[in-house]
């Protein structure tokens, strides 16, 4: 399939950002995120996973608009839905995505409120998300992208169920991300995913950290985000190899 290069608003974004560098899980991962297919994602913490998140979201869904949620997001805890409003903010600020997120400390009501006045990309927990489900909290018919982050304390935390009986009543394109490829995230895969790539950087980013352990003038943040030049190269590649 013929991929299209990276959305002009997020390409701007990005630039404004001063996003130079992308390392190989964002790289990657970009064609088959944005291909539709469901995927498996381990990379260890702090390589890079929710800026890759944010970014192909974005991508996926700045075209286009309904009143239901498009994508569907479990994180950890009120940090992680916090953190990852933010950056949402930072990359889409170009656009008119409207993002919010969910977590136990907040208000049913007033986000029950909030969600039904339309919202595009909704965040949150296992338990509150599972809870406005139950209550008709928000409508799943309209999801293009499931998305499960922190998959490893999730299943840890036996949330399980939760994640599964959402996944169980929609038809649509599932990324499990992890830390770590295990035979219990492998299990969840086989229930919830249709037929998945799989990407398993472990290895690689332990080789990155002793490479980069000595160098002063490593810049963590800007060597896991998406780089533009990277995606169009990458996406100029398959275009060549399709002629």
């Amino acid at each position: 399939m013929k991929l299209k290069k990276i959305n002009p608003v997020l390409q701007e974004a990005l630039i404004d950002f001063g996003l130079t560098e992308a390392n190989a899980l964002q790289k990657e991962t970009f064609s088959t995120i944005k291909s539709g297919a469901d995927a498996i994602i381990a990379s260890p913490n702090g390589s890079g996973k929710t800026t890759a998140i944010v970014i192909n979201v974005i991508q996926q869904l700045v075209c286009e608009g309904e009143e239901s949620p498009r994508a569907l997001i479990f994180v950890e805890n009120k940090t992680k839905v916090l953190e990852m409003e933010e950056l949402f903010e930072k990359f889409g600020k170009f656009t008119n995505l409207r993002v919010y997120g969910v977590h136990e400390k907040g208000d049913m009501d007033y986000d029950k409120n909030y969600i039904s006045a339309g919202i595009d990309v909704l965040i949150g927990t296992p338990v509150k998300l599972s809870d406005m489900f139950s209550t008709a909290g928000y409508n799943v018919n309209r999801l293009k992208m499931f998305i499960v982050d922190d998959a490893d304390w999730i299943l840890k935390s036996r949330h399980e169920t939760k994640i599964m009986r959402i996944s169980n009543s929609i038809k649509t394109q599932r990324i499990v991300f992890t830390d770590h490829l295990t035979e219990r995230i492998e299990i969840l895969a086989d229930k919830m995913l249709v037929e998945p790539f799989v990407f398993d950087f472990d290895e690689e980013y332990e080789d990155e950290d002793e490479e980069y352990e000595d160098d002063e003038d490593f810049d963590e943040e800007k060597s896991v985000t998406h780089a533009v030049e990277d995606f169009n190269e990458e996406e100029e590649e398959i275009d060549d190899e399709e002629e």
